[in-house]
C-alpha cells in the first residue's frame, strides 16, 4: 500500500503547530504497517538543506507563474520526502504563511493552490517510481487536490482522504480566484467551492474527497454542531457517513523523558527522581525560585482567545498567594502577551514569560514542570497534553474535543479506582478554571495520590500504534 501526505509543513523540515508533528511523525508509524508514504511539502526557504542528498523526481514547465520542480529526499529519521520547489512561491523570509512582519502572504491561495495541483498530479502520475493508491490531504493547504483529482478522469484516480486538523482555518478567497485555479465552472456551486459569494479550500476538501477525518472522535461530533462546525457543519452533516475522529498520537521516541536529551535528567515512572532535577533546571532557566515544594504550572500554547488563556489572568495573583508559580512559552495575541509580561513584571520569581516558541525550551517545561494548563474553548485534539501524560506533568485541561478524549479526570472515583491522569473542567469560563486550579493545589497536597497519578500518567498510551492501525483500515476499506 502506497499514500501522499500533502501538507504545508512538516517535522523536523518546518513547523509552526501541531500538524507539523502529526505529518512528520504518523508516515513513520503507517511504515510499520507496510504503509509505503511520501510527504508532500512546499521547499520553503532552507528546507532543502535540512534534507540528505536529493534528487530530482518530476519537473513542470510553469506552475502558477514559474517553474518547479519535485526533490525526493528523506529526514535523517528516514522520513521520505518530496519537497516542492518554485522559488516564486516559496523562497522568501517568514513563516510558511507570513511575511517578516507577521501579515499573511498576500498571495496564500495561489501558492496553497500550487501545492495541491501538484499533490493532485503526483496521484494521478506519481513522481519517479512512486505512485500513491492514497492521497492524504491535510486541512485547506491541501484542500483542492480531491477537487484537482475529481476533475481529472476516473482512470487511474487514487483515492483521497481528508483530515481537518483545525476547522477554524478555511483557506477563504474571493470569486476570482476560482478562474486562476483551473477547475471546471460546474465546480463553483453551493454543492462544491462556493462559499457565501466566495471560495473554501477546506470547504473543496471536505466536499470532493472520498472519505474525511478529523484528529479525535469527539470532536468529529462537536464539528456537526454550529458552535463548533463554524459554518462547516453543513456540508459534515451531509456526508457524515463517511466522517470520522481518529485520536492523533505522539512520537514517542522523540517525547521520551528517558532519553531526551533537550532535558538535565532522564527520568521514568519507575524511577522519577530525575524530573526533581529537571525541575530545579526549569526554575533556574526561567528566573523563577529555587522552591521544590511549589507547585510549578506551564503553559505552552499559542497566546490567544480560542486557548482560553483569558480566562487564566484573573487567576494568576490567587496562583502566586498560594505559593505556586507559573512559567508561559508561546506567543500570539499582543494583549494577552502584554498581559502575562505584566504578570511576570508583578511577581519576579512566580511567574515567568518567554514570548515565542523553542523547540528544545518546550522540552525542558514539560520535563520540570507539575502541571500544565490548556483551558482552550476548543481543541480539535492538542498535543501538548499528551507530552505532558507521556512527562508526568498532570495536564488541567478544558472538557472539550480531543482534550476531553485523552485526560482521565482525577474525580473520586478515579483516583480511587487508579485510573486519573490529569483534571477536566467545565463550564470552560473564568470559574471553571479557577474551581480547577484550587483541584489541583488540593490534589498536589496529596503527594501519595499525586505521584500514583504521575505514574499511571506516564503510562497511559499515547503513541500512534492505534491510531495508525485505524487509518489503515480506513485506506483497506478505501482501497476495496
Amino acid at each position: 500500500m502506497r499514500s501522499l501526505f500533502v501538507a504545508s509543513e512538516c517535522f523536523p523540515l518546518v513547523k509552526t503547530g501541531g500538524l507539523a508533528d502529526v505529518v512528520g511523525a504518523l508516515p513513520l508509524a503507517l511504515a510499520k504497517h507496510d504503509c509505503d508514504t511520501r510527504v508532500l511539502v512546499p521547499a520553503y526557504r532552507g528546507l532543502i538543506d535540512k534534507l540528505g542528498p536529493v534528487e530530482e523526481a518530476a519537473s513542470y514547465g510553469d506552475l502558477f507563474g514559474g517553474p518547479a520542480r519535485l526533490l525526493a529526499g528523506e529526514t535523517a529519521d528516514g522520513l521520505k520526502v518530496l519537497a516542492l520547489e518554485a522559488r516564486h512561491l516559496y523562497d522568501r523570509p517568514g513563516t510558511p504563511y507570513l511575511d517578516p512582519e507577521g501579515r499573511d502572504w498576500p498571495d496564500n491561495i495561489r501558492r496553497f493552490a500550487a501545492l495541491s495541483a501538484i499533490g493532485a498530479a503526483v496521484g494521478r502520475f506519481g513522481a519517479g517510481d512512486f505512485k500513491p493508491d492514497i492521497v492524504h490531504c491535510h486541512d485547506w493547504q491541501a484542500g483542492l487536490v480531491p477537487a484537482y483529482l475529481m476533475a481529472g478522469e476516473e482512470a487511474g484516480r487514487p483515492k483521497s482522504i481528508f483530515t481537518i486538523h483545525n476547522v477554524a482555518f478555511q483557506g477563504v478567497c474571493g470569486r476570482a480566484e476560482f478562474a486562476a485555479f483551473g477547475l471546471p465552472d460546474s465546480f463553483y456551486t453551493p454543492a462544491g467551492l462556493e462559499y457565501y459569494g466566495g471560495c473554501s479550500l477546506l470547504k473543496s476538501g471536505l466536499v470532493f474527497s472520498d472519505r474525511i477525518t478529523t484528529v479525535s472522535p469527539t470532536y468529529a461530533l462537536e464539528l456537526r454542531t454550529p458552535e463548533f462546525g463554524l459554518g462547516m457543519e453543513g456540508v459534515l452533516n451531509e456526508r457524515a457517513d463517511v466522517f470520522s475522529g481518529i485520536l492523533n498520537g505522539i512520537d514517542t521516541t522523540i517525547w521520551d523523558p528517558a532519553a531526551d536529551k533537550d532535558i538535565s535528567a532522564d527520568y521514568s515512572s519507575r524511577k522519577l527522581a530525575g524530573k526533581a532535577r529537571c525541575k530545579a533546571d526549569l526554575q533556574a532557566r526561567m528566573g523563577l525560585r529555587s522552591d521544590p515544594d511549589a507547585l510549578l504550572m506551564i503553559v505552552i500554547s499559542r497566546l490567544t482567545g480560542q486557548k482560553g488563556f483569558d480566562l487564566l489572568l484573573p487567576h494568576i495573583d490567587e496562583i502566586v498567594r498560594r505559593g505556586g508559580q507559573l512559567a508561559i512559552l508561546g506567543s500570539g495575541e499582543a494583549g494577552m502577551e502584554r498581559a502575562f509580561l505584566d504578570a511576570a513584571a508583578r511577581y519576579p520569581g512566580a511567574v515567568a514569560v518567554h514570548i515565542g516558541y523553542n523547540e528544545p525550551l518546550s522540552h525542558v517545561l514539560q520535563a520540570g514542570a507539575d502541571a500544565i494548563l490548556i483551558p482552550s474553548r476548543f481543541e480539535p485534539c492538542g498535543l501538548t497534553q499528551l507530552y505532558a501524560l507521556r512527562y508526568g506533568t498532570l495536564p488541567v485541561v478544558a472538557r472539550t474535543g480531543g482534550l476531553a478524549d485523552t485526560v482521565i479526570d482525577a474525580n473520586d472515583a478515579a483516583v480511587r479506582s487508579g485510573a486519573a491522569t490529569g483534571i477536566q473542567f467545565a463550564p470552560i469560563n473564568a470559574s471553571g478554571m479557577r474551581f480547577a486550579v484550587e483541584r489541583l493545589f488540593a490534589l498536589y497536597a496529596d503527594k501519595k495520590s499525586w505521584k500514583n497519578i504521575q505514574m499511571h500518567a506516564m503510562s497511559h498510551p499515547v503513541g500512534w500504534e492505534d491510531s495508525a492501525a485505524e487509518y489503515i483500515a480506513l485506506y483497506a476499506d478505501l482501497l476495496r
